[in-house]
């Protein structure tokens, strides 16, 4: 009787592949084979600080009193992190959101117009990725705009480019509309898993239906009062691509809090200062007011960005805050 019980009894490890709210689905990656589970009412989370203990990208393990997971499911334990993208939740409580966890690259979709690309959202978001392991990649959506002939748009994608491609970082142009730059994002995510974040509006649904025409995430119009996105997407959710490789797609934030970071650790999270700080003359340097400092010296001569300094002091002031 035993052997036949424990014959019915299934334990695996899968990947957290959709989060809504108590209940999860889950697949054994690579093969999507999506199924429901639920916490295990005596599982105790680690961690209080983050209003997600469970994230979309999580590797968790996972107990069926069935053979076939499909039926019941429960969430047993949480596996190690290899990376996480997380931020500070919009109240400005000590509290941390996890917006996905354990992904090769990270997306940060972006527009210049409708609505207009935030830099200080741009830079806490890349900060986030360096501190905690991500690759971070931008895509430069909705390229489209640019055909208008407008001089002053172009102007604006001249300096977006330049100021991010000299710290160090891919911009990728791209068109969910008309395709353009798809097949090359479609042959970059093969056999990835893939986070694709943004402020709303800036087309991360548009996306990823123009990486796979059959996925179907919810799209919405832009919202022409406020000039900002509504929220399309209202679960953290991951799609298998049929070409290969997976993508997150995630809710639109308005902010990016920074999650507890010491002062005199942040601009080792600017790769352009990273570069030169060996040569400050005093370190620790916080790279604001002590003499013979190599970043200084680097914004001055035009090797690193002075808007990206600014949001390094920016971020320094606001001790981790965002506003």
């Amino acid at each position: 009787m035993q052997s036949e019980t424990q014959s019915m009894y299934k334990k695996g490890t899968a990947t957290v592949v959709k989060s809504a709210g108590t209940h999860y689905v889950l697949s054994e990656l690579p093969m999507w084979e999506p199924f429901i589970a639920e916490i295990r009412g005596k599982m105790r989370l680690e961690t209080q600080t983050e209003t997600n203990p469970i994230a979309v990208g999580d590797l968790v393990e996972y107990e069926s009193d069935s053979d076939n997971p499909q039926l019941h499911a429960s969430i047993s334990k949480i596996l190690p992190r290899r990376n996480c993208v997380i931020r500070k939740s919009a109240n400005l409580s000590y509290e941390t959101h996890v917006i996905a966890a354990n992904v090769d690259v990270a997306y940060l979709v972006v527009t210049l117009k409708s609505p207009e690309v935030k830099p200080a959202f741009v830079d806490r978001f890349l900060v986030s990725c360096e501190a905690y392991g991500v690759p971070a990649v931008i895509l430069l959506n909705k390229t489209d705009d640019f055909d208008d002939g407008s001089m002053q748009l172009a102007e604006q994608r001249e300096a977006f480019e330049q100021i991010y491609r000299g710290a160090g970082y891919t911009v990728e142009e791209i068109s969910a509309l008309s395709g353009s730059g798809i097949d090359a994002l479609r042959d970059d995510i093969k056999g990835k898993v893939a986070l694709l974040s943004g402020i709303s509006g800036v087309g991360k649904s548009s996306v990823v239906k123009a990486l796979d025409s059959s996925l179907e995430p919810k799209i919405n119009e832009i919202s022409a009062y406020y000039q900002q996105g509504k929220h399309t997407t209202s679960m953290y959710e991951m799609y298998p691509v049929a070409t290969g490789g997976f993508v997150i797609d995630t809710p639109g934030v308005r902010g990016f809090g920074l999650a507890d970071f010491k002062p005199e650790e942040l601009s080792t999270y600017f790769p352009e200062m990273l570069k030169v700080m060996d040569d400050c003359k005093f370190k620790p340097c916080t790279h604001t007011h002590e003499p013979g400092c190599a970043v200084k010296a680097a914004v001055e001569d035009g090797r690193i960005s002075a808007d990206r300094y600014y949001s390094y002091l920016g971020m320094l002031d606001e001790g981790g805050k965002y506003r």
